[in-house]
């Protein structure tokens, strides 16, 4: 059996319930498709939207998937695997379940991973006092002794960022090499604050269930309370490249290409969240998926009035 739907959301995070509220009270047939990875679910809360400050995130999506129920739009807890774009520009979707969906429109809303750096106790306290953005954690963290992990030399911005929280800032150049930081790099640093040390991270030092420092690999201890790291991006682009559309490379990974709306470079395929853009928070994903909700009920609405009009 194939159920089918004016839309359908791929992905069930912020963009994505986002748009769906907003097509369910635009009384749109909607389904969510959600396969249950929010990119957010290490952290304990989540900061800077405004009036929702400080919820957990996982409550927040359970408040969001109340909110469409109400209006009739379905979801169902699986993953798209593959979506065909017909020659009547409509949309065949299967699911990893078996199941067959058949929309008109679809929003891909898959957001992204993050693939932390390979050091022995840093996934494991990911969300807590191993962070990755200072805006979503800074506050909570302020006046602590901050250590950064080196990956790339633009951890160089990162450490003169989470400078505005502390005094105390260590910079751990790690893979790193010294000669790779520019002359401005170190006179930012300098009148930061901020403390260079190479050589590489080989682990965290951990007593009871807290962070108090950062070991090297040849063996001395840096005392810690937080350590900020850069995780590299892993886009899930998969089924917008099953679909042809056209991806920009940046240096946090390839996003969708779109236009204001979030509407991709195939007919009918929006993006919204962080499918389009490394720096997506929760408070921007939910507006772009309001964005993108309101542009695909339009465009259904002059597209059926056409039709009836025999234009």
């Amino acid at each position: 059996m194939t159920e089918t739907y004016e839309v359908a959301v791929v992905g069930g995070g912020a963009a994505g319930l986002s748009a769906a509220l907003v097509l369910g009270r635009a009384r749109r047939r909607t389904l969510v498709v959600d396969a249950g990875e929010p990119r957010n679910a290490p952290a304990g809360h989540m900061h800077g939207y405004l009036s929702r400050d400080g919820m957990p995130p996982a409550e927040f999506l359970a408040s969001g998937r109340e909110e469409i129920a109400r209006y009739g739009v379905a979801l169902v807890r699986d993953r798209a695997v593959d979506a065909v774009r017909g020659a009547d520009g409509e949309f065949d979707m299967t699911l990893a379940g078996g199941a067959s969906v058949h929309a008109r429109r679809l929003l891909i809303a898959t957001g992204l991973r993050d693939e932390l750096p390979a050091v022995p106790g840093v996934a494991e306290r990911f969300g807590r006092d191993v962070l990755h953005c200072p805006y979503c954690h800074g506050w909570e963290v302020r006046d602590r002794a901050f250590g950064v992990l080196a990956s790339t030399p633009m951890s160089v911005h990162q450490a003169l960022m989470v400078s505005q929280w502390s005094e105390d800032v260590t910079l751990f150049l790690h893979t790193v090499a010294e000669e790779e930081l520019s002359d401005q790099d170190l006179r930012r640093l300098a009148a930061a604050g901020v403390a260079v040390v190479p050589g590489e991270v080989a682990g965290l030092v951990v007593d009871g269930d807290r962070l108090t420092g950062v070991r090297l690999a040849d063996g001395t201890a840096h005392e810690r309370a937080v350590l900020f790291v850069a995780p590299r991006a892993v886009p899930r682009t998969g089924l917008l490249e099953r679909l042809g559309a056209e991806l920009r490379e940046t240096p946090f990974g390839a996003y969708a290409v779109v236009d204001e709306t979030g509407l991709t470079t195939v007919p009918g395929v929006w993006a919204a969240g962080n499918a389009t853009g490394f720096a997506e928070q929760v408070v921007n994903s939910a507006s772009r998926g309001y964005r993108a909700g309101a542009a695909i009920n339009g465009e259904l609405l002059m597209t059926d009035l056409d039709a009836a009009s025999g234009v």
